[in-house]
Parts: C-alpha cells; sequence; structure tokens
C-alpha cells in the first residue's frame, strides 16, 4: 500500500509540475471549405497543403489564458501581412481570454486570387510580446512599395531567429477539440451560410513558446 501511495504521489508532482509549465494556452482553427452536393464542409488545415485559386479559407484564435499570439501570411510574391493581432496597439488593452477571435473578422473568408505560387502562415505564441518582430511588420506598413521587399525578408527571418531562440521549450499538448486591408493571393469573401471554423479547433499548450508554420502550395 505504501509503495502505491508513493507511486501516485510522484504521479501528481509529476502533473503539478507539467501544470505549471503551461503558461501558453490557445485555440486554434485553418479550414478551407469543400462544397458537396447540397452544402458545404470544413477540412481543417494542420500541415502543409495544395490548394487552387477560388478556394476559401478561414482562421481562428481563441485565447485560454493571456499570452500573445500572432499570425502573419506571406504571400506569393514575399508580401507580408499581419493578421493577428488586427492591430498591434490593441495589445496595450489585450484581447480576452475566451472570446472567438476570427480571421478574417466576422462572416468573411478568406478567397484565393488568381496569383499562384506559395502562401505561407506563420503562426506564433508566446507569454511576451515579441516587439522585434513588431518593430519590423510596422515598418514594412510604413515603407515604400520599393523597400518592402527587403523588410519582408528581414520579418522572415526575424520569425526563425525567434524560432531558434525559443528551440528549448516544448509543446505540452496540442489536441482537437472538435465539436461537430487585402494582400496579393487573398481576398475576402462574404458569406453567412459557411460553417464555423471554430467546430474544429485545436487546442495548444506550450511552456513560454509555440512556433507553426503552414505553407500551401496555391496553383
Amino acid at each position: 500500500m505504501s509503495r502505491f501511495i508513493l507511486v501516485a504521489a510522484i504521479l501528481l508532482s509529476s502533473l503539478a509540475v507539467a501544470q505549471e509549465k503551461v503558461n501558453v494556452s490557445f485555440e486554434w482553427s485553418f479550414a478551407t471549405l469543400t462544397q458537396t452536393t447540397k452544402d458545404w464542409s470544413l477540412v481543417p488545415i494542420t500541415r502543409d497543403t495544395a490548394l487552387h485559386s477560388g478556394d476559401q479559407l478561414k482562421m481562428m484564435v481563441h485565447l485560454n489564458r493571456e499570452c500573445f499570439v500572432y499570425v502573419l501570411h506571406e504571400g506569393p510574391g514575399g508580401e507580408i501581412s499581419l493578421r493577428f493581432p488586427y492591430d498591434l496597439k490593441q495589445f496595450a488593452s489585450g484581447y480576452k481570454v475566451g472570446v472567438n477571435y476570427y480571421i478574417p473578422k466576422g462572416r468573411a473568408w478568406f478567397k484565393l486570387d488568381t496569383t499562384i505560387g506559395r502562401e505561407t502562415i506563420y503562426l506564433l505564441a508566446s507569454t511576451q510580446r515579441l516587439l522585434d518582430l513588431e518593430a519590423l511588420v510596422a515598418k514594412y506598413n510604413d515603407a515604400p512599395a520599393s523597400k518592402k521587399p527587403e523588410i519582408s525578408k528581414s520579418i522572415v527571418s526575424e520569425i526563425r531567429n525567434v524560432r531558434r531562440y525559443y528551440k528549448s521549450f516544448t509543446t505540452i499538448a496540442e489536441r482537437p477539440i472538435s465539436i461537430g486591408g487585402n494582400v496579393r493571393g487573398m481576398t475576402k469573401e462574404p458569406s453567412s451560410s459557411f460553417p464555423d471554423v471554430a467546430q474544429i479547433a485545436t487546442e495548444i499548450n506550450a511552456n513560454n513558446f509555440y512556433g507553426k508554420t503552414v505553407t500551401i502550395d496555391h496553383k
């Protein structure tokens, strides 16, 4: 009996330690639509994939605890767009825990245009604001068109640097919780009849940092 108690105590202690390490926790959805005979169905995008012009995409971020989540899109020509947060200034007041933030906002969807090439989505989450990355994004947004390609490369390089810096931190859990200014390459497609991407969200729990890159071969 005493041995059983000791083992149980060790397991509980290990669980407590693991729980203490979870300081980045959020839900993430990324999906495209396929049309059946009578309706639309959601198809989760969880890894690199191929899509075609006209395909529609939507994302969602839902904070389970206070942390800083970034979603950036790199288009076929290297152009960069910060998709989340909607406005870096809102980080000062904070995004609310327990709220679904859709990308794009509301019921709109992105629609892949006729510019084919590689589309890349960068998903980053941290307990601290990534201020160097934010500064580069702000610089990119304010720069003339001739300067944007150079700054775009710096943004991608900074994303790699951040991931290298945090490489010793681990993703503790990543599990599906399924319940049932335009840029080149992506445009908004309004609709009120499409399913809710929150239905196919994945819960992500990590220690200090989480990073994921999804590449779309846009044909």
